[in-house]
């Protein structure tokens, strides 16, 4: 079965956020409290509940300024971090290739954040137990397993999200690129066919990856190997095992929070 991604242009954005509402609807996602931070960017961050968001850039050239937008979500990495570090296999790679995750088997650990070079999953730990469950896109596994596209993809007016076949995305989005080139847009190029494996969420894009947030070469942890093959036995206690797994959350989170509070 062929691999599906969704490819993203960030040409044909216009930041309308239509995919934000669509994801937030379907996956019945609560509403974030926000206040003004001098953009129009909204909200600041991903979260528990937000698994999606439209990034706005400034760019000025000459006196003139230019928006730019990108989009800021999982990208569902073959070499995902995430998946790699997790030590109850709540991550795990559907047959599809996007990083698929069972809520019920997540401990709370935190691990998978710690090592995802894109800064995507998010825990709603409580802090006074310390436990808590991530959360991020789950690629609209119930849309996209019944023949349907992902929600944020069916409510794009643009066409600056498609979903489809991952090898054929990748054709359609180098042609694309290549046509920005002949229009001056020396550096277009497509993100993530080979980082970390290969992205299931491919970009076009007509500038280089650092100028819409991206690392031209996202490298994982060499910590995070040893992370797994220590972590994941003792997995699969923890899951059989809620007090223990408490304790270990409670920890984990206190020693987040105070490397939080020294500016660590």
């Amino acid at each position: 079965m062929p691999e599906k991604a969704i490819l993203f242009d960030v040409t044909k954005c216009m930041a309308c956020r239509g995919c934000q509402v669509a994801c937030k609807q379907w996956n019945d996602l609560k509403g974030v409290e926000t206040t003004n931070r001098g953009t129009y960017e909204n909200p600041a961050d991903l979260s528990v509940d937000t698994w999606m968001k439209i990034r706005f850039m400034e760019e000025s050239n000459n006196g003139s300024i230019s928006w730019l937008f990108s989009r800021q979500a999982c990208m569902h990495c073959n070499d995902a971090g995430c998946v790699n570090a997790c030590p109850t296999q709540a991550l795990y790679h559907h047959e599809l290739g996007f990083v698929s995750y069972n809520k019920d088997r997540c401990s709370g650990c935190g691990y998978c954040a710690e090592f995802c070079p894109y800064d995507v999953p998010h825990l709603d730990t409580n802090q006074i137990t310390g436990f808590g469950k991530m959360d991020k896109c789950t690629f609209c596994q119930d849309r996209v397993t019944n023949g349907l596209d992902p929600a944020c993809v069916a409510t794009c007016p643009t066409g600056a999200l498609q979903f489809g076949d991952r090898g054929e995305l990748l054709m359609q989005g180098w042609s694309r690129a290549r046509t920005l080139q002949g229009q001056g847009y020396s550096d277009a190029t497509v993100y993530g066919e080979n980082q970390l494996g290969g992205l299931h969420v491919l970009y076009v894009l007509d500038r280089g990856p650092g100028t819409y947030g991206l690392p031209a070469d996202p490298q994982l942890p060499l910590a995070q190997t040893a992370l797994r093959d220590i972590m994941r036995p003792i997995g699969y206690g923890l899951v059989g095992a809620v007090t223990v797994g408490l304790g270990v959350n409670y920890l984990v989170a206190r020693a987040r929070m105070v490397r939080e509070k020294e500016g660590r």
